[in-house]
């Protein structure tokens, strides 16, 4: 028999998966569920880096919540204003984003950055929750790389339970807040 049919060029998308999903799964930690997640997908599809990043409160920027492979100093580079990045405007619209290479695309904000990092292609990814995109999944190669469908379904999977893990803490948070909102006037009430 050839390949197992759960792999693509060696890659165990199945395994990967679970991984996740029991990351997700296992913990209200949202960062480091994501950091769980970032390392699984440079492992999994073979790329030199992955970042997640999450819509601002404002709208306006996308804010670094996980990543891995990346440098301290590409990381420093600058926010990720979405009126200069034309990538994040597409992937925040609900569409998945290939730039075969950072160099000749003008939508990519920091190429200069990425070009210095050892980036040269770039596929982005939403991460929606009801339908509304909440932030991106961004997986970085080192060279210039067409991202096969298996790839690409993998990374949609991730994405989704990526959203999944960060609706989870938000709801788990929002729960959190009010019970103690009720613990604190139930206090108040028994003082009374």
């Amino acid at each position: 028999m050839a390949k197992n049919e759960n792999t693509s060029q060696g890659r165990d998308y199945f395994t990967a998966l679970y991984s996740v999903a029991r990351a997700v799964n296992a913990s209200l930690d949202s960062g480091r569920v994501l950091e769980r997640i970032v390392e699984a997908v440079i492992e999994t599809v073979g790329v030199k880096a992955c970042s997640i990043r999450l819509l601002s409160a404002r709208g306006e920027s996308l804010d670094l919540v996980a990543s891995a492979g990346l440098s301290a100093e590409y990381l420093r580079k600058g926010p990720v204003l979405l009126e200069e990045s034309g990538i994040d405007r597409d992937v925040l619209s609900g569409k998945t984003v290939w730039i075969k290479d950072v160099r000749k695309d003008s939508g990519f904000q920091y190429p200069a950055g990425a070009e210095k990092e050892g980036i040269l292609s770039v596929l982005a990814l939403p991460l929606l929750v009801e339908g509304k995109a909440v932030g991106v999944l961004r997986v970085y190669a080192g060279e210039v790389r067409k991202f096969p469908d298996s790839d690409i379904r993998f990374l949609e999977a991730v994405s989704s339970l990526s959203a999944i893990a960060i609706e989870n803490a938000r709801l788990h948070e929002a729960l959190k807040r009010r019970c103690d909102l009720m613990a604190e006037h139930k206090n108040r009430i028994d003082d009374n």
